[in-house]
């Protein structure tokens, strides 16, 4: 029995939701801050898999403060990465930020049906892309190596405070019987 139990290895259907409806603004905010630089697609990726590692957590402080703690911990995570891929450039990094211009949204859509321009607007009706789906699902699995990893850690470290114990221990009562 365990007081916490371990990550699931399959991302659930929230995070795949969560990954589908934020994609094309955290890829282009990624990108915005390294200044278009390839880099920015793995930078999203760390980001995701941050917010992967630590989705319970995030998701019971969502519903204690009722706010969005996942939101908030993924502007976090953003800033630092970014922070640390500046950090790690050779030469200084200049970032420009220029505001995209606004889309143009058409009021009539050109041919279709009532409905099909109605399902635009809809919520719902906008299923999960495969690109989001696959990036919720590598996101995942490397914030469940994550934990894996850092259980085995954890037990390691466990094992040599134990035995670490054990000579001290065993150092003590040889000096008292003596």
């Amino acid at each position: 029995m365990r007081l916490i139990p371990p990550m699931d290895d399959e991302p659930p259907p929230e995070y795949v939701a969560f990954v589908t409806l934020r994609q094309r603004e955290l890829r282009a905010e990624a990108a915005r801050l390294v200044g278009g630089d390839p880099t920015a697609d793995q930078i999203y990726l760390e980001v995701l898999t941050d917010v992967a590692g630590h989705w319970r957590r995030l998701r019971w402080w969502s519903r204690i403060t009722r706010g969005d703690a996942v939101a908030a911990y993924l502007r976090r995570r953003l800033a630092a990465r970014t922070k640390q891929w500046r950090d790690d450039q050779i030469y200084e990094v200049e970032v420009r930020v220029l505001r995209p211009p606004a889309p143009v949204v058409p009021l009539v859509t050109p041919g279709g049906s009532l409905a099909l321009r109605k399902a635009a607007v809809l919520p719902g009706t906008a299923r999960a892309s495969l690109d989001a789906l696959a990036d919720a699902e590598i996101a995942w699995v490397h914030a469940y190596l994550r934990s894996q990893w850092r259980r085995i850690g954890l037990h390691i470290g466990g094992v040599v405070v134990l035995i670490g114990g054990l000579i001290q221990y065993m150092g003590w009562l040889s000096s008292a019987g003596a």
